[in-house]
């Protein structure tokens, strides 16, 4: 079956995605500050998926195995959706685009580094505009939520998240849902702010359950 414009479009964007190799070769910060390893971009597009989940930068784990979220805090996140393992690797379900689509190394403290700073500006208006369809954007941390929301640096990911009906609730265009990252190292951060899995979560499981069935 020959592939629609949409799908060429996509095909193309995500076959050049694949080839990038700017955090390696061409690095902002010069040749000393260049990504630490191998590039392997992770990012799964879509012409159908009606939602889009914009992380963060992939792991180590999701690094070695080029499956995006696959490791706990994509439990915890499926866990979040009610959804199942293989409805959230549907790619007519789910399109699935990190900040930054390698993993960025880590710190002298062994934490995962920001999403490298070359990523964004070179692929993530071109990746998002390549998917008109989609209705639901699930920000996830505040690398995401600065793009996303427009406000870098102006408010916390707690203030964020707390005021998500700011750009839940709206009549027309894409809607948006901040979310807080859903590794093990946020479980303090989800104890002390009980209000996410009583309001915002039943709303999150109700949206999804809406757009992929």
């Amino acid at each position: 079956m020959a592939l629609t414009g949409d799908e060429q479009r996509i095909e193309i964007l995500q076959t050049a995605i694949s080839a990038c190799r700017i955090c390696r070769d061409v690095p902002a910060k010069g040749i000393e500050d260049r990504l630490p390893h191998e590039p392997r971009p992770v990012v799964v597009m879509s012409s159908t998926a009606r939602i889009l989940i914009a992380g963060q930068a992939p792991g180590l784990r999701v690094h070695e195995s080029g499956i995006p979220f696959d490791d706990a805090s994509g439990d915890r996140l499926r866990q979040w959706l009610a959804v199942t393992r293989e409805e959230f690797y549907d790619p007519a379900k789910f399109a699935i685009a990190p900040m930054g689509f390698c993993f960025p190394g880590y710190d002298a403290k062994g934490h995962d580094l920001p999403p490298r700073r070359e990523c964004a500006p070179l692929w993530r208006r071109a990746v998002i505009d390549a998917m008109p369809q989609i209705e639901l954007v699930l920000a996830i941390g505040g690398y995401a939520q600065g793009w996303h929301l427009n406000h870098a640096g102006k408010q916390s990911m707690t203030d964020t998240v707390f005021n998500w009906r700011r750009s839940f609730m709206v009549n027309d265009g894409v809607r948006i849902l901040p979310l807080p990252h859903p590794s093990w190292r946020n479980s303090g951060w989800l104890k002390r702010n009980p209000w996410f899995e009583a309001d915002l979560l039943p709303v999150l499981r109700q949206s999804v359950d809406s757009l992929i069935r």
